[in-house]
């Protein structure tokens, strides 16, 4: 096949896509062998006819539909991915006069991802905080660090708050044993709020040994109606009572969670990681900044399939998340009391902004001739095995066909950091956290 591009006006592309009298004459063949078990014909076993028995009975061109579905299924991808089309909505095609022994040309008209004429979108202006790591923020790190390796010791004490306690339970309103309301050996930590409120609290003070009645009243929103707002008692005893035990800190500890031989490598280390990490955020929301300004100054209507597109993209998105949950986007709807319709219709917005936010990124990437080199793509495939521990040719496989799309991404990273380069960025000390409400505390 011998792809050509003819033209593009407005946003349709048109090309054909040529095939040899040869190329058509073994779409025929393909199309008659996957077909001729269809076809009863005197004298010959279902199936068994030949084609020219066949074409005789019902015409020359009785295979030329599924030769020409065939060859379009199999070469319309191809001839977008020669041409690197970005294609939004399902093509036109016309067909030039079809015969035995003849080539064959299908001229094909297909919408694009439109271009628009962008403005405002060099020096526009944002704020960056600058930030700095505290002591206290790598403190905190290490803190965090030291109770990850924590173990768990049996407590020769009562029950304080954040022991782990082991016990039996029996729960009765008035003289009946409920059900679901039992359990033996059940591992509780006091503080969790695992239990019906107030239930943990009256365990504290209790030995190891001790039997206790705990008398907690359920919610009126509990999910089981014969227990909502009843009053019901607990019978317990305490089997076993854990308590957290941390590690020193020290130099043993820092050799024992990590690859450094002292507490202070450990720390200057976790302090380098947290400034990197905040800089990075500071600097990816500086980005968002800019990018939402150049957005608001070029906002614009785009067509209505590239919308339902991306909500279909973003439906898939959550479907697949909710399924590494063990539920499906129609069962977490169904939770909802919400029906598909209201569900894309909830999703359009946020998909407009994005499918326009794009637009307008890819037409400056237009505007500005932004292209992607052999290097950088290399660059970014050897990035992508790295981030996957894997080498770049099985990183090339996975991508497969939608390189297009890869190099697309490359090309929307590109111009991002040249509209954050060219922004005029004002530094600013990073926003003090807000205190919690009264009512929040």
């Amino acid at each position: 096949m011998k792809t050509t591009f003819l033209s593009k006006e407005n946003n349709d592309v048109k090309f054909t896509m040529d095939f040899t009298a040869e190329e058509f004459e073994a779409a025929v063949v393909k199309a008659y062998q996957a077909s001729k078990d269809q076809f009863m014909i005197d004298g010959f076993r279902k199936g068994k006819a030949p084609r020219s028995i066949i074409e005789k009975h019902y015409g020359e061109g009785i295979f030329f539909e599924d030769a020409i579905n065939n060859l379009f299924q199999e070469s319309y991808p191809t001839a977008i991915r020669e041409l690197e089309l970005e294609v939004i909505d399902s093509p036109a095609a016309e067909f030039s006069e079809i015969g035995k022994g003849k080539p064959m040309t299908i001229t094909i008209t297909v919408p694009v991802y439109p271009v628009i004429e962008v403005k405002d979108y060099l020096g526009v202006e944002v704020e960056q905080e600058e930030v700095k790591v505290s002591a206290e923020d790598v403190d905190k790190e290490i803190a965090a660090l030291q109770k990850r390796n924590a173990r768990m010791v049996q407590a020769e004490r009562p029950v304080q708050e954040g022991d782990t306690v082991i016990l039996d339970y029996a729960g009765f309103v008035g003289e009946e044993q409920f059900e679901g309301g039992t359990a033996e050996s059940q591992e509780l930590k006091i503080g969790s709020g695992m239990f019906i409120p107030g239930f943990e609290e009256q365990l504290v003070g209790v030995n190891a040994g001790e039997k206790k009645d705990v008398v907690v009243t359920f919610p009126e929103e509990y999910h089981a109606a014969d227990l909502a707002g009843k009053e019901a008692v607990f019978h317990c005893e305490i089997h076993e009572i854990k308590e957290e035990q941390l590690p020193e800190l020290d130099d043993e500890f820092a050799k024992d969670v990590s690859e450094y031989d002292t507490l202070d490598e450990l720390k200057k280390a976790t302090e380098e990681r947290l400034q990197k990490n905040a800089e990075t955020a500071a600097l990816n929301a500086a980005k968002d900044a800019v990018i939402e300004k150049v957005y608001e100054a070029n906002k614009t209507d785009v067509p209505r399939v590239m919308v339902e597109d991306e909500i279909d993209r973003m439906a898939q998105e959550l479907d697949q998340q909710l399924r590494y949950q063990g539920l499906s986007l129609q069962q977490y709807l169904q939770f909802l009391n919400k029906d598909a319709a209201a569900f894309r219709e909830e999703l359009r917005e946020d998909a407009t902004k994005k499918v326009v936010t794009r637009l307008v990124l890819m037409s400056i990437v237009e505007a500005e001739k932004i292209e992607v080199s052999d290097e950088e793509l290399e660059e970014e495939l050897k990035n992508m095995a790295a981030a996957y521990n894997t080498d770049v040719d099985h990183i090339k496989e996975m991508i497969g066909e939608s390189m297009l799309f890869f190099k697309k991404d490359i090309q929307l990273k590109k111009v991002i950091d040249m509209l954050y380069d060219k922004a005029q960025v004002k530094m600013v000390e990073p926003k003090a956290e807000e205190a919690p409400a009264e009512e929040d505390k």
